[in-house]
């Protein structure tokens, strides 16, 4: 009767196993999709930076008046 015994309790080590890794990859499903939710956060943020570098560049060189020239010319 061993045999049953020890068919029983691999079975039951392979449950537990599964157990853990189904923990542990619904963590890392919560961690990956929080890493994403923020890289796509952070990449809004950059081009809206970019698009209001942009808009103030092109208001310094369209509404500067030209620069006098220096005072040894």
């Amino acid at each position: 009767m061993s045999e049953p015994q020890s068919l029983a309790a691999r079975i039951d080590a392979l449950e537990i196993r599964i157990a853990y890794q189904d923990e542990t990859i619904e963590t890392l499903n919560k961690t990956i999709t929080a890493q994403w939710r923020q890289i796509d956060a952070l990449s809004r943020e950059v081009a809206n930076l970019r698009d209001r570098l942009h808009d103030a560049e092109m208001k310094s060189v369209a509404g500067a008046p030209p620069e006098p020239p220096p005072p040894h010319y």
